[in-house]
Formats: structure tokens, sequence, C-alpha cells
């Protein structure tokens, strides 16, 4: 019988179940749709009142789905994403950030930004 333990037969797809229940219970864990980051302008500082875009990505287009203000500290949140492609822009005062592509492993996945969304003056 011990033998038939140590088979691959039962060890394969053992690790698997762990595998999958683990990759189950993370995904459990972190599926609220936040998603947030910062707004910073050309000198690195954080950008109160900046209008933050959130689009959700499809194969051809790109759908504005929320947007929100940042806080004093350049902070934005947002609630409820329920996409697993976006991009994110920020707009204030004349200037706005490049659109920043946020691909996350699963749809509704809590995310935070590494890099800030940097305004940058439009040119006329």
């Amino acid at each position: 019988m011990r033998r038939w333990w140590a088979s691959r037969w039962v060890i394969v797809p053992g690790i698997m179940l762990i595998a999958v229940t683990a990759w189950n219970l993370y995904v459990s864990a972190h599926d609220g749709g936040t998603v947030e980051g910062r707004v910073v302008d050309a000198a690195g500082q954080g950008v109160a009142g900046a209008t933050v875009l959130l689009y959700e990505r499809s194969f051809i287009t790109n759908n504005e789905k929320q947007r929100t203000i940042s806080g004093a500290d350049g902070l934005f949140r947002f609630q409820g994403n329920e996409s697993h492609a976006l991009q994110l822009q920020a707009e204030a005062a004349g200037a706005r950030s490049e659109r920043v592509t946020v691909r996350l492993w699963f749809r509704a996945q809590d995310a935070r930004l590494e890099e800030p969304l940097r305004l940058a003056v439009r040119s006329p």
C-alpha cells in the first residue's frame, strides 16, 4: 500500500489539487475589484483634484466605465471593477497623463499601480 501512495498516479494529481485549491483561495481573497494608484506632476508631487478615468478594454474599443477625483496627496481609488483588462488616464488643469494599460490575472482582481500616472502639459 505504501508503494501505491508514493506512485506518480497519486503524487501528481495531489500536487495539482493543492495548486488549484491555493490559486482559488488566493483569487477569492483578492477579487474585490479595487484599483488604486497615484497622480503626480512632472516633479513627482501628488496632484490633488485630478480626474482619473478607468477604461475597460475590449478587442476593438476602450469604453469609459468609471471616473474619480484624486485626493489631496494625489491618491485615487476605484471600486467595483469587473474587468481583467483596463486602461487608466489622469487629467488636471491643462495636463494629461499617458494612458496606462493594466492587465490583470483574473476578472475583478485588486490592483495597485506600481508607477504613478504622471501628468504632462498638453501641446496646443
